[in-house]
């Protein structure tokens, strides 16, 4: 799509526009949700965990400090402990890795969705412009960014003062408290403070997520220039539309009168409309209609009709009737049935009398055409 930077870009993008962005990536992410997310995960996890590491990382120490004399002198003991050692370490970070791996992909898919794109990984030559890398340091994104920054460390920073402050003498009692006690209480202390401050960050995220949404709505927009070149390549250009609606037109007039020559008979208004009506008893239930037109394509069909030696009736009201309430390869409505059935009985009998069966039929002069489905020409 052609862009066009002369042009003010407030139009809402279309649905196009949208759907291609997704695909390259552009949707609104929050670097501050994610960070949250994963502080908060993180911060939580190791604080209902902490008992439980520590027995473990405690076992860990025992094991390899807690040696016999015969095992000094065993010169693979080392690689056995380092290895065993390596082991249970893994195993008791793999809670604490896992929350952070759920916290990694819940955070960005809580705005923007479930989304990969390779497009967004391929190198981009803008990127390394440093013209548009002190755009973006000195735009709206970069002053938002240093606001963001300025904001966290104030946010944490009195958030911590007051949590000194409120947590002073439950600090200064563990200088009385016995040493196992006292650092049971401290890490529970330690523990809460940090997912309070890890919390903080929330405040920060609460900010950015609306900005990163108005942010990327305001890239989208799209001039009016470039609504008119999207809809040029989606639906093509109208000249080239109408070309392709004419040909497609006279190709079904062709299939149309194509199919005149099967028709049993011609209904005309007489001039202005003509209906071809095709009716075999053996395989039809109902009489279909085979063409219809009007003015030049009626007298279309009335000399196709007359090279074939198709009986051609004049009935007005009748072929008005099917005309507008009748497509093409469509069946007789059943208003009209008593109307056709009376026309075809006359078309049946006068090719029976011009083959020497039967008397000469009466034409069918006031067929029944319900109100309904009279039209005034």
């Amino acid at each position: 799509m052609a862009e066009d930077s002369s042009q003010e870009k407030t139009e809402e993008p279309t649905p196009k526009r949208l759907e291609k962005a997704r695909e390259e990536g552009q949707v609104p992410r929050s670097r501050e949700l994610t960070t949250s997310v994963l502080l908060l995960g993180g911060t939580i996890c190791l604080f209902m965990l902490g008992g439980y590491i520590t027995e473990r990382l405690e076992s860990i120490m025992r094991f390899n400090l807690s040696l016999d004399r015969k095992s000094l002198f065993d010169t693979n003991l080392m690689f056995r402990q380092l290895g065993e050692s390596i082991y249970d370490g893994l195993f008791i970070l793999v809670p604490i890795f896992s929350v952070l791996a759920f916290a990694s992909i819940l955070g960005p898919i809580s705005l923007g969705g479930w989304l990969f794109s390779a497009k967004s990984l391929a190198p981009k030559a803008s990127r390394m412009n440093p013209g548009a890398g002190l755009k973006r340091m000195f735009g709206v994104k970069g002053l938002m960014e240093l606001v963001k920054s300025v904001g966290k460390v104030l946010v944490i920073l009195i958030l911590a003062l007051f949590l000194l402050d409120f947590q002073k003498e439950d600090i200064l009692r563990l200088a009385y408290q016995d040493v196992n006690v006292a650092l049971e209480n401290s890490m529970v202390l330690a523990g809460i403070a940090a997912i309070i401050l890890a919390a903080s960050t929330i405040l920060i995220a609460i900010v950015d997520v609306p900005f990163q949404i108005w942010d990327n709505a305001r890239k989208l927009k799209m001039s009016l220039q470039e609504i008119k070149d999207e809809m040029k390549d989606s639906e093509g250009k109208p000249e080239v539309k109408g070309r392709i609606r004419q040909l497609q037109r006279e190709m079904a007039q062709n299939r149309m009168m194509a199919n005149v020559p099967e028709a049993d008979v011609v209904i005309t208004n007489p001039t202005h409309f003509a209906c071809a009506l095709k009716y075999d008893p053996t395989n039809m239930a109902t009489p279909i209609l085979l063409a219809k037109g009007g003015d030049n394509i009626a007298l279309k069909i009335r000399e196709i009709a007359k090279a074939n030696k198709i009986e051609i009736i004049e009935s007005p009201q009748l072929a008005r009737a099917i005309f507008y309430t009748t497509e093409i390869d469509d069946e007789i409505p059943a208003g009209l049935y008593m109307a056709v059935a009376q026309v075809l009985a006359y078309v049946f009998g006068l090719q029976n009398f011009r083959r020497g069966q039967g008397e000469r039929p009466m034409f069918p002069r006031d067929v029944p055409i319900p109100p309904d489905m009279r039209f005034d020409q």
